[in-house]
C-alpha cells in the first residue's frame, strides 16, 4: 500500500459516528444526518480536516453532510443529462471534439455539492472493468481529439493504471490532448509522488483541471503539489464552483484567483452550481456571479478572470456569461461601457464601395480591369448637364 493510500485509510473520517466524535455528538447529529449520508457517501481527508476551522466556515460547508440535503425542490438527480450522452459504459459524449471518460468510482474526499452524486462512491456506477468498451468507442471516433478523464478522480488510481490509461489513450492516433480532472491536490497533495511526476512525462500533453473554491485550500502543502505537477510538465488550469456559504463574495474570489496564479495555476471556470438534487442549497443566484465577475474583470489581470458559466440543465453543455458592457450595436457605431461603468464609442469600419459601373471586363484570367474612362468629377458633371450633353 502506498504512503498516500495509507494516510486516506488511517487518517480519513468516513462515518458519522466518527465526525461526531471529532466535533461533539452536539453539533453532528448521527440520527438526523444519516439519510444524507445514505444517499452520499462521506469521507473527509486529514488534509481536508485540517482546512475545517469551526462549525459553518467554508470549508464545512463542503464537506460535512446536512439535513438541507434532503430538501429537494427543482432539483434533478443527473442535472446535466450525462446518462444521456453517453454511448457506452463510462463515456460521456456531448461536444464535436472531445469525450468525458469516467475513470475512478471514488474521491479522496466527497464534496457534498457534486454534481455526480448519483455515481461516485459506487463501483458498480463507474465500472473499472468495462474500460475496453470506452476505448474502442474512442478509436473508432476520429473526431474525438480530446480526452477528459473524470470520476469520481482519477488520481485515487494506482500509478500502474493510470499509465495503462495513458498508454491506451496514446495509442489512438487522433487523440491530442488528454486531461485530467482532478481535486486531489487540494485533499491529498501527498498523492502527487516523485514517481507520478515521472511516470506522467512520457505522456505530454497532459493537462490537469484542478479544483479550488476557497483561497483557505491552498495550503503550504497543495501550493507544493501544484509545484511538483508545474515542474513535471502538466498544464495546470482551475474549475471553481460558486457557492453559498463557501465563495459567494468577490473579495474571496479576487483573493483565490490571485492565489491559483501564484502557485501557477490558470483560472478556468467559475461554475454557477448545477441543478443537482441534493445540492440545492449551494446554489445562489446568476446576478451574484455576474457581481463577482463585474469586481474582478477590469479591476486585476486578465490572466486572474476565469469563464463564468452555466453548464445547462439537461445537456446543452456549458454557456458563458458575461455582465452587460454593451449597451447598443449599429452599422454605425457600438456603444459601451467599461469596467469603471464609463460610456465609449467605438466607430464600424464603413461599407466598401460598389465598383464603379464602368469598369470593363478582364480580357484574360489574372489580369486586372483597369477603365480607360475617367469618372467624371462633380464639376465636369456639372457643365455636361448645363451644355444639354
Amino acid at each position: 500500500m502506498s504512503d498516500w493510500q495509507q494516510i486516506i485509510k488511517d487518517g480519513s473520517i468516513a462515518t458519522l459516528e466518527k465526525l461526531a466524535d471529532k466535533f461533539g455528538h452536539d453539533v453532528i447529529d448521527v440520527e438526523a444526518l444519516k439519510p444524507a449520508f445514505d444517499n452520499f457517501q462521506m469521507r473527509i481527508t486529514p488534509a481536508a480536516l485540517e482546512q475545517i476551522k469551526e462549525v459553518g466556515d467554508p470549508m464545512w460547508n463542503q464537506y460535512i453532510p446536512s439535513v438541507e440535503e434532503l430538501e429537494v425542490v427543482d432539483g434533478v438527480i443527473d442535472s446535466l443529462d450525462e446518462d444521456g450522452d453517453s454511448p457506452v459504459p463510462n463515456i460521456t459524449h456531448r461536444y464535436p471534439d472531445r469525450a468525458l471518460f469516467l475513470v475512478s468510482p471514488v474521491c479522496a474526499t466527497y464534496c457534498r455539492f457534486c454534481t455526480r452524486r448519483r455515481k461516485v462512491g459506487d463501483p458498480e456506477k463507474i465500472p473499472l472493468n468495462q474500460y475496453e468498451s470506452a476505448f474502442q468507442y474512442l478509436r473508432e471516433h476520429t473526431e474525438i481529439r480530446d480526452v477528459i478523464m473524470s470520476g469520481g478522480d482519477p488520481m485515487m488510481l494506482s500509478d500502474r493504471r493510470l499509465e495503462y490509461l495513458f498508454q491506451q489513450l496514446r495509442a489512438i492516433p487522433h487523440i491530442e490532448i488528454i486531461r485530467i480532472g482532478s481535486r486531489i491536490t487540494s485533499h491529498l497533495p501527498e498523492r502527487i509522488t516523485p514517481e507520478f511526476c515521472e511516470m506522467v512525462q512520457k505522456y505530454h500533453p497532459i493537462f490537469m483541471n484542478t479544483h479550488f473554491n476557497h483561497p483557505s485550500e491552498l495550503t503550504p502543502a497543495a501550493v507544493a503539489s501544484l509545484d511538483r505537477l508545474s515542474r513535471a510538465g502538466v498544464s495546470l488550469g482551475c474549475q471553481t464552483v460558486l457557492l453559498k456559504g463557501v465563495n459567494d463574495d468577490p473579495k474571496v474570489m479576487m483573493k483565490l484567483m490571485h492565489e491559483l496564479l501564484k502557485a501557477r495555476v490558470r483560472p478556468y471556470y467559475l461554475f454557477m452550481a448545477d441543478q443537482v438534487a441534493g445540492g440545492e442549497h449551494f446554489r445562489t443566484t446568476v446576478q451574484k456571479g455576474l457581481e463577482i465577475m463585474q469586481a474582478l474583470r477590469g479591476w486585476t489581470s486578465g490572466l486572474a478572470v476565469p469563464q463564468f458559466v452555466i453548464d445547462s440543465p439537461g445537456g446543452g453543455g456549458k454557456v458563458p456569461l458575461l455582465p452587460e458592457y454593451l449597451e447598443q450595436i449599429t452599422d454605425d457605431e457600438v456603444i459601451f461601457r467599461n469596467y469603471e461603468g464609463k460610456r465609449f464609442v467605438y466607430k464600424q469600419p464603413r461599407a466598401v464601395p460598389a465598383a464603379p459601373a464602368e469598369l470593363e471586363p478582364a480580357a484574360e484570367v489574372g489580369v486586372v480591369p483597369i477603365s480607360r474612362k475617367k469618372p467624371a468629377s462633380p464639376r465636369r458633371a456639372k457643365r455636361r448637364r448645363a451644355a444639354g450633353e
